[in-house]
């Protein structure tokens, strides 16, 4: 089974990841996205399909137009996981 995150990688997550936000009243990290159009907005989204296929880890997320707003937690550790931090880093590479 995936651990989550102890205490230490967790307070460490402000400052690793700076423009992802912890989620009020879950154990997840989010971040949002605005681009000039859908077409760009579907390219990114794509992108980061590819990523997490890659990573065996699968982002819950939306996309509205230009914008994408991607969730990560990890179910089966019921929360954050290293799996989280590794893709969080490899989209913020995007």
């Amino acid at each position: 089974m995936i651990e989550r995150l102890n205490d230490a990688a967790r307070a460490a997550l402000a400052e690793t990841l700076p423009r992802w936000a912890l989620v009020d009243g879950r154990d997840a990290i989010s971040r949002d996205w605005k681009f000039t159009n859908f077409s760009e907005a579907w390219g990114f989204m794509a992108r980061v399909a590819l990523l997490a296929e890659k990573h065996d880890h699968h982002p819950e997320w939306s996309n509205v137009y230009n914008r994408v707003a991607i969730t990560l937690s990890t179910h089966d550790a019921g929360g954050l996981s290293h799996r989280d931090v590794a893709l969080a880093h490899a989209i913020d590479a995007l």
